[in-house]
């Protein structure tokens, strides 16, 4: 599993007061007022926490954050285009069968008869179900996330076992 997961990224400062809109990277916006941190990672992917002092959710599902030590609109400039992440402590608990993408993403992908197919380099959120892109030697194969399709996953291991579906 991986240490931060993404739960948003900062697209602006909001007022005079240092606060922050938020474009949420999770479907459930309202964990943020669960949150008592938050990690921000720099250009340099170096991480500073912040205690989250105050949370809105705007009627078009952005979020507007008040973080410590962030306190003028000039320290929130500062924050724009950088990614949100919780630790693990603070990430959400998966139901079974379900994953953090940040854990599918660079995973080799099997056939069921142990034939390599590629390795997973995006997961594309349809609405219906995800749809696993992988990266195979001369194309990229679509396979969506359903359970016909995909067999097993070892998240440790970084390996994923699928069944093709006739024509993919």
């Amino acid at each position: 599993m991986a240490d931060y997961y993404n739960v948003g990224k900062v697209t602006s400062p909001h007022g005079i007061r240092g606060e922050i809109k938020v474009y949420p990277l999770t479907n459930v916006p309202e964990r943020f007022y669960d949150i008592p941190y938050i990690w921000v990672f720099d250009e340099k992917d170096i991480p500073c926490k912040y205690e989250i002092e105050n949370v809105k959710i705007t009627s078009k599902g952005m979020v507007l954050l008040k973080l410590k030590g962030i306190d003028s609109r000039n320290d929130a400039e500062k924050l724009k285009g950088l990614f949100l992440k919780v630790d693990a402590e603070n990430a959400l608990k998966l139901e079974e069968d379900e994953y953090f993408i940040t854990d599918l993403i660079g995973m080799k992908v099997y056939t069921e008869e142990g034939e390599l197919i590629g390795t997973l380099e995006e997961v594309l959120q349809t609405g219906a179900n995800d749809v696993y892109v992988v990266k195979a030697k001369e194309r990229e194969v679509l396979l969506p996330a359903i359970k016909e399709v995909i067999k097993k996953v070892d998240v440790e291991g970084k390996v994923m076992i699928v069944r093709l579906l006739e024509g993919l």
